[in-house]
Formats: C-alpha cells, structure tokens, sequence
C-alpha cells in the first residue's frame, strides 16, 4: 500500500497528484456534503476537505490521507453539480460573461490531526451563445462538475481569464498540495526518479 492515500475517486485529481510524481493509492470518502446554516462557501469547502480526509484516516492508521474539495461560487452562491441537462444550461448561463470564484480546499491528515489550505481562484467566462451552452450540456462533460463545466476539457474554451491557480480549478492545488506533504515531512521530490538511474 503507498504510504499517501488520495480520499477521492475523482480522475482529475489522481491525474494532478501523479504529474507531481507522488505515489498514492485511492480510497473515495464516503460524507454529508450538506451545506450547514449560515456557513460561507469558503468554511464549506475546507471543512469537506477535512471531513473526507479524516474519514479515510481512520481507516488507515498512520498513513497520510488527502482530502480535497472544489465548488464554484458565483456572486456568494455555491454552484454545485447539476442534476440535469437543463440544470447544467441554467449554471452555464448565470456565468456567461461574468466572474466567478472557484474555491478548492486541500487537507492533510493522519490519525487524528489534520492541516488544511483554502485556495480561491477567479475565473472570468466570456459570454456564451445559448447554442453552444446546449452543446455543452448535451456532451455530458458538466454532469459530475461544480458549476458545470471543466477548464481542462471543452469548457475550457468558455474561459477569458484566470487569476490563481489553473490546477486548484481542475480541482487539486498542486502548489499547496506540495506544502503540506513537504511541512509534513514528505517533500515530493525525494520521490522524483533521476534521469541518471534509467541510464544505468
């Protein structure tokens, strides 16, 4: 088993923790990502984040869990996953030339302790003809994303301008991700391969 567990199924972030070359094997957490009574989109996130890395945690003692949660907030609404193709044509249209934050949290846990990092990025859309927002929908690509749409697949089209993170949007902050393994004692380049030990 890899010393780091990634607590997600999702394919996005397994594909951005393998471009760091960390090595780690996944185990989806299973929680309420019920919003709470006045809670703000950013306390939302991060407590998810944390939520679902402990959840794991306690499966696996003394291995080093990551947690990670992403919602898209527009105007201090969350946008979460839509249920439908129409519902995807409504989100799509609220951000059609508008800016919106895309808010991902990243936990650290092992055991019973637990860092975390909020990291909040703003994206701007050009505004979209209702034609291609149809298209979009009708791909099936916004059905298990906040907001709607992917930056990394064809909605990346959707996008005039980016301020932060590009991978915190794809939906693990590489940079911080790196921090907390490296705070924790886990830098992950110890684990980058030598281009000088494939040559002998």
């Amino acid at each position: 088993m890899a010393s780091i567990i990634l607590a997600s199924a999702s394919p996005r972030r397994a594909e951005l923790l393998t471009q760091i070359g960390v090595p780690f094997a996944m185990h989806p957490a299973h929680i309420d990502e019920s919003t709470r009574a006045s809670e703000v989109p950013g306390d939302y996130v991060e407590r998810l984040a944390r939520e679902k890395a402990l959840a794991v945690s306690a499966h696996f003692p003394g291995k080093w869990v990551l947690g990670s949660d992403t919602s898209v907030v527009l105007d201090g609404a969350i946008l979460g996953k839509p249920s439908d193709e129409a519902d995807a044509e409504t989100m799509l249209a609220s951000l059609s030339g508008k800016t919106h934050q895309v808010m991902t949290a990243i936990a650290l846990a092992r055991d019973d302790g637990c860092e975390s990092r909020l990291v909040t990025t703003e994206v701007t859309f050009r505004v979209l003809s209702k034609s291609e927002i149809v298209a979009y929908a009708a791909s099936g690509e916004p059905m298990d994303k906040a907001g709607s749409y992917g930056i990394q697949g064809l909605g990346g089209i959707f996008v005039k301008e980016i301020k932060g993170s590009y991978s915190a949007v794809v939906g693990l902050p590489l940079q911080e991700t790196a921090a907390l393994l490296a705070d924790a004692g886990y830098p992950v380049w110890k684990h980058w391969s030598s281009s000088r030990e494939s040559q002998t």
